[in-house]
């Protein structure tokens, strides 16, 4: 799935995708994505879940997310959102509720290295 920078694109409840995804727009996750995520800006919705090695611009997460993740920019767990596994980001956020269960690694505004193959 290779999107323009501008595109959204929603992944419904009654969905699953296993492999390797690609894009470059938003990604909002209602349903299950299992493999490699490679993007821009991620979510995952309430009822979605993202099982997967991702290496993304910016993930929030109000779902589930279970692997390990880089986001260049900004990670993000709401209040209903669940993280576990191990995670680099530039930018940290856990609202109250959520749960942050995951190795953590802070990266330097100069870190431009891919931590994951994909």
């Amino acid at each position: 799935m290779t999107l323009k920078k501008s595109n959204t694109s929603i992944l419904e409840n009654d969905a699953t995708v296993e492999g390797k995804i690609t894009c470059n727009g938003q990604l909002i996750i209602k349903g299950t994505i299992k493999g490699n995520l490679a993007g821009a800006d991620v979510v995952v919705a309430k009822e979605g879940r993202l099982l997967a090695d991702a290496d993304v611009t910016s993930l929030t997460i109000d779902g589930t997310f279970e692997g390990e993740a880089r986001a260049t920019d900004q990670l993000t767990v709401l209040a209903n959102g669940s993280c576990s596994g191990r995670v680099s980001c530039k930018n940290l956020m856990v609202e109250a509720g959520g749960v942050l269960n995951a190795a953590v690694i802070y990266l330097k505004s100069t870190d431009n290295k891919t931590n994951f193959k994909l």
